[in-house]
């Protein structure tokens, strides 16, 4: 994810609202990006709008550093900036359903973190169906590359100065509920056809670069 600073930004979807018809359709990904997405971007940026010192900062320094800001504003960032974060990676790590399988490091690293990529997946919509409330599952890479599948609450992040999130999904009811009601594992089942491996396997190939060890 680029380096921006305040004020930040709602980025536009990386494709149509139609465009991961039939696992989501529009009007779910409509509401979901225009009004809950946005929402925190924009209280993200009142947050910080007296705070000249922190608004130099990136949104994943700020997430890395919660408890260094201002008393004041850490819930605010907490929750506002963990939500624009997650959804600007959740939206980013999908692509229309076109039954892709990962490849390259990301799929060597896999295979040996969890076996195969069945159990992967086993292991991943154990997660997210098994969050309990709202939150989110998570692939991330530790300091030498190892894969782990982790849990966070509300819009909690992993922590950033020790892990690489790779990919996520969203079990906040509002990312499905229009349209699965309580089926959240179903709507997980559809989550897997739409990953964009092709970016989770970038995210992967640039954090090992940036772990290697520099002759």
């Amino acid at each position: 994810m680029r380096a921006e600073v305040y004020p930040f930004v709602a980025r536009p979807l990386p494709y149509e609202y139609d465009a991961l018809v039939p696992v989501l359709d529009a009007e779910t990904l409509t509401f979901h990006h225009d009004k809950h997405y946005k929402t925190y971007v924009d209280n993200l940026n009142n947050a910080l709008s007296d705070y000249p010192e922190q608004q130099k900062k990136s949104l994943p320094e700020l997430l890395a550093d919660i408890t260094g800001l201002p008393a004041a504003i850490q819930t605010a960032v907490r929750n506002n900036g963990g939500g624009v974060y997650n959804h600007e990676l959740y939206f980013d790590s999908m692509r229309e359903p076109v039954g892709q399988e990962p490849a390259g490091a990301l799929a060597e690293a896999i295979e040996r973190d969890f076996g195969s990529y069945r159990q992967w997946k086993e292991q991943m919509k154990q997660a997210a169906v098994g969050k309990f409330g709202s939150g989110w599952a998570w692939l991330v890479a530790d300091k030498d590359g190892v894969l782990s599948i982790t849990q966070t609450s509300n819009q909690d992040v992993p922590d950033l100065k020790e892990y690489m999130p790779i990919l996520l999904v969203d079990v906040w009811e509002h990312a499905y509920y229009l349209q699965y009601k309580n089926r959240r594992a179903d709507y997980v089942d559809g989550w897997f056809e739409l990953i964009n491996w092709r970016k989770a396997g970038k995210r992967y190939e640039d954090w090992l670069e940036e772990i290697r060890p520099r002759k």
